[in-house]
Formats: C-alpha cells, structure tokens, sequence
C-alpha cells in the first residue's frame, strides 16, 4: 500500500514539475519551444500544446481586476483612508489646502493604477495583421510611469520593444498601450519587463521578442539611498532573442543607436 502512495507521489510530482516549466512569471509560454523536452506521442503532446495555449489565452482574456463602477464605489473609502493619512502625519484635513486633498490624492491613484481596468485582448483584438515580413521590428523610448509597489512612490524611465515576426504583425502603437497597461499598475520592475515580453508572445507567436526597461525609482532618489543618478536596467530576452547572440547583439546595438 504504501509503495503505491509513493509512486502516485512521484508521478504527481512530475506532472507539477512538468506543468511549472511551460509558466513564465504566471503565463504560459504559447508556442515558444524549449530544447530537450521529451515527447511521449504526438497525440500527448498536440493535447498539451492546445491545452496550454487555451489556457494562456484564457488567462489573457480574465486580466481586468477593476471596473470603473469598482472606482466609483471605492473612492469614497480611499478618501477616507487619505484622510486618515493625512491625521496620522500631524496635518489638518481640515483646513484649506486640504479639504479637498484625499479626493483628488484619491482620483489620482485610481488614474495611477488604470491598467486594472484594462485587458491586453480588448487593445490587440484588431491590430495584429498577415504579413510576410520576417526581419525585426524594434519600437524604442516608448515612456513608461509605474508606481513601485513596496512604496506606492513613482517608477519611471523608457521601454524599448524588439520581436521577429513569424508571418503576423502589431499595430505599431500598440505596442506603447501594452507598455501603459502594465505599467499603470503596482509594479516592480523586473514583472514589468517580463509581462510586456510575454504579452507580445501570446499574441503574435513571433520568432522572438526583446524587451529592455531603463529607469529612475524614486524610492532610491527621495529616500534610502538617496542617489539622485541611479537608473535600474531590466531586459528579457525570448524565442531567438534569448537563443541567438547575434539576433540580441542587433536588437541591443539598434535600441543604443
């Protein structure tokens, strides 16, 4: 009996393990393909993909978290929280310039976090276009506010966007609203990084994608450290980008030109 248990224990530690290495930071890969993977039959392995792939998909579709009428109903209790900010650092809410301070402190931080309200498939839906075209296509300096989520203080600083089609195209501006989506959400930087490249990926199934964030946070510039010129450098690099030095060479070389 129990050499039974165990062996139920060991296969449904491989089908965790398994599961977990088709997951980049909470999405599944698509159609990215990873070297050395065993393939028991193309049955098993076609139900895999479609399960995957279907899984990513739906994952993508259930992204919003926040309705505008959410914002309506919850910003009365946040102004109430400002409110109580306000009191605890030995202010008056009531005297003049701040009567009206938490419901604009408020309004501003719904505007802050917009992209809870916003899903990746309701930008893309009509964008994504047949193409033959197969060289890279880089979109650079794309500006990009944050708010650090371990200080709800500003992150902000430039994105540069990279992928090798595979015969589908985006829209270009598409690419800044992916940027403004993620972003406009409590974030540390290296998510951020990654869920712009593995957005693109979900979307187009291109060749490879690149993704390199330059910022300034100012939770090391206003407190800390203090250091006024730091700048944090993220990139993730998938497809060609990550297994082809010469396909990221281009990309970083283009995006510093």
């Amino acid at each position: 009996m129990e050499r039974s248990k165990q062996g139920e224990f060991k296969q449904s530690e491989k089908k965790d393990a398994s599961a977990n290495d088709s997951v980049i930071n909470g999405h599944f890969e698509g159609m990215l393909i990873k070297p050395n993977k065993p393939v028991i039959s193309e049955a098993i392995a076609s139900e895999s993909s479609s399960s995957h792939t279907s899984t990513a998909i739906e994952s993508w579709r259930e992204e919003r978290t926040r309705s505008v009428e959410d914002n309506e109903m919850s910003l009365p209790s946040l102004a109430a929280a400002y409110t109580t900010i306000l009191r605890g650092l030995g202010e008056d809410p009531q005297r003049q310039g701040l009567l009206k301070t938490p419901w604009r402190a408020a309004t501003a931080m719904q505007f802050f976090t917009k992209g809870y309200q916003e899903k990746i498939i309701d930008v893309l839906n009509d964008a994504i276009f047949d193409e033959d075209h197969d060289e890279m296509v880089i979109v650079k300096d794309i500006d990009m506010f944050s708010m650090c989520e371990h200080h709800l203080v500003p992150i902000f600083g430039r994105v540069h966007i990279g992928y090798l089609p595979n015969k589908r195209v985006l829209g270009l501006s598409k690419l800044a609203r992916i940027v403004e989506i993620y972003s406009r959400r409590l974030q540390v930087q290296e998510r951020l990084t990654k869920q712009i490249a593995v957005a693109i990926t979900e979307a187009l199934q291109p060749a490879g994608v690149g993704v390199v964030i330059e910022a300034t946070h100012m939770c090391m510039v206003m407190r800390g450290v203090q250091k006024m010129n730091s700048k944090t450098v993220t990139s993730t690099m998938l497809g060609v980008f990550r297994e082809d030095p010469k396909t990221r060479d281009e990309f970083l070389t283009l995006i510093r030109s």
